[in-house]
């Protein structure tokens, strides 16, 4: 049986945010309000994972809809290198973690939640994160709201 947490950051999400005519990456970085982005740059972006994997998953993204890795251009491809260096970082920073795990999903078979806009996985990991809730209880537990952390995280961010 799968167990419930409350997480209040998801019913939004799940009400309009998965829409499937629209995009959730494009509308996230046409947003300017959209407080989970921690991090613009000219061609492509960092926001809060709404399902995160920990506490401090980030993403990056290019603003521009692209499906894999191939599609961007040279531009894009070292500003979205530039932003997983920054997202060590200012995790690093903010939320001091042991070490890292970053990566691209290509395709549902591997995992891609959203195939159709490539986007990078950037996630903080600690000495004994893999702990038994998962395995006992099929749920996940997060420390922290996620509204905080992306505050954490927008602080740490180099100038």
């Amino acid at each position: 049986m799968t167990e419930a947490l409350w997480a209040p950051w998801r019913l939004e999400y799940v009400q309009g945010g998965a829409d499937a005519e629209g995009c959730i990456f494009c509308a996230a970085g046409a947003d300017e309000g959209y407080d989970l982005v921690v991090r613009r740059g000219e061609r492509a972006y960092v926001v809060m994972n709404l399902y995160p994997y920990s506490n401090g998953h980030l993403m990056v993204a290019p603003y521009r809809h692209l499906a894999g890795p191939g599609d961007l251009d040279e531009a894009e491809r070292a500003e979205m290198w530039r932003l997983l260096d920054e997202s060590v970082r200012a995790l690093t920073e903010a939320m001091s973690p042991h070490g890292f795990n970053a990566g691209i999903n290509i395709g549902r078979v591997a995992g891609a939640g959203v195939e159709g806009h490539i986007h990078l996985h950037v996630v903080p990991r600690w000495n004994g994160d893999t702990n038994f809730m998962p395995v006992l209880a099929d749920v996940k537990v997060m420390p922290e709201h996620i509204t905080r952390t992306a505050e954490k995280l927008r602080a740490a961010w180099p100038a």
